[in-house]
């Protein structure tokens, strides 16, 4: 069985993906968006931290999240973070897959995958590489021809602060991107 090992720095900048349940793409419909950006703003409220950088896609979404100093607790943001969209989702009218009797009895639903993937921010160039990695996701899985025209990420909020041009993103931007190590 593996041994899963996550990294707490108190006050630390995290990079994460978090996959639905056999990565059906239910995010970016309006529901989903509806029901994610409640779940949110309720974790946020109870349990404050920043939103560095976002990218909502049908199936997955990856983000970079500050923690406030003396805080490393982001496995409790996650956990309440998919238990609030999955009761806000289901109350809503959302359907869940059906899963087999072992998830049922570690009390999962069939909305999210089990786990998410975790990174720590070790510097400034990789917050970069990890920001950059965000907004290039919706090229990288083809669904937009340009960076610009997907909505739902922070990269017009980065265009708006001056951390990209309007047309970033012609080529991919880092090398090794095609490897798994970003948990999709």
């Amino acid at each position: 069985m593996p041994n899963y090992r996550r990294n707490f720095v108190p006050g630390g900048t995290y990079f994460f993906t978090c996959v639905t349940y056999q990565r059906r793409p239910i995010l970016t419909t309006e529901l989903g968006r509806k029901c994610l950006r409640e779940a949110i703003r309720k974790v946020k409220d109870d349990h404050p931290f920043e939103i560095v950088a976002i990218v909502l896609l049908p199936d997955h979404w990856h983000t970079i999240w500050s923690l406030p100093s003396g805080d490393s607790r982001y496995p409790l943001r996650w956990t309440r973070i998919k238990e609030e969209f999955s009761r806000r989702w289901l109350e809503s009218g959302g359907i869940e897959l059906p899963q087999s009797e072992s998830r049922t009895k570690h009390r999962l639903r069939g909305i999210w995958q089990k786990r998410y993937w975790e990174h720590t921010v070790r510097d400034e160039d990789d917050l970069k590489r990890c920001a950059d990695y965000c907004h290039w996701n919706p090229r990288k899985h083809n669904l937009v021809r340009r960076v610009r025209d997907w909505e739902w990420s922070s990269f017009h909020r980065f265009v708006a602060e001056g951390e990209y041009d309007l047309d970033w993103g012609g080529v991919n931007p880092v090398p090794g991107w095609d490897e798994p190590e970003w948990g999709e």
